[in-house]
């Protein structure tokens, strides 16, 4: 009996071994097969992130070259932009310097020698969309367009302008000058 019940005990032991390596064995099984699974999808997500990362940094070489492309650009445009201006001006100096070296010039000879080169020069700002501010007297003052200099009283209305002193320049809606103005500050008709 002894011998039974050792041999039945070793078969306890056996199948507890056998019944508990089984599950155990299983679920090692399965955690190797998740940790190989999670390894793969680390690697995956690994060249991913390599990936982008090589990818931002070609997107912002790309960008540096770009930025550094339209400065180029910019400083070429203001560049030829002023080259173009100042050969525009060229005829106009050479007239001025023409109607200087004329011998014996009459009154009526200068003044129509400076009515055309003022023509020329209007040419020049037209060309290179350079406008006059010009005000009309009894305008509305315009601060973004005008400069105010004093208030006087006078017959336009009030915040209108009473005096041009100096005419005023923009450039493509960019005032350069503002017309230099005297500002009406009340109606002398209507004090009376």
């Amino acid at each position: 009996m002894d011998i039974q019940n050792n041999i039945e005990d070793k078969n306890d032991i056996e199948l507890t071994e056998v019944d508990n390596e089984s599950p155990l064995s299983e679920t090692t099984i399965s955690l190797e097969e998740k940790i190989t699974s999670l390894l793969g999808q680390i690697g995956k997500l690994e060249t991913i992130v390599k990936d982008q990362n090589d990818k931002i940094l070609r997107i912002s070489a790309e960008m540096e070259n770009t930025r550094k492309r339209s400065q180029e650009e910019i400083s070429k445009v203001r560049k030829f932009g002023i080259e173009s201006f100042a050969e525009s001006l060229v005829p106009v100096k050479d007239s001025l310097e023409a109607a200087l070296n004329q011998e014996n010039q009459t009154v009526e000879h200068l003044t129509e020698g400076l009515i055309m080169t003022l023509k020329q020069f209007d040419s020049v700002f037209k060309n290179n969309m350079l406008k006059e501010i010009n005000p009309n007297l009894g305008d509305k003052f315009d601060p973004s367009m005008h400069q105010a200099i004093s208030s006087i009283e006078s017959d336009y209305p009030s915040n209108t302008i009473a005096e041009l002193l100096q005419k005023g320049y923009v450039i493509y809606e960019r005032v350069l000058r503002p017309a230099l103005v005297i500002v009406s500050s009340s109606n002398k008709t209507n004090d009376n």
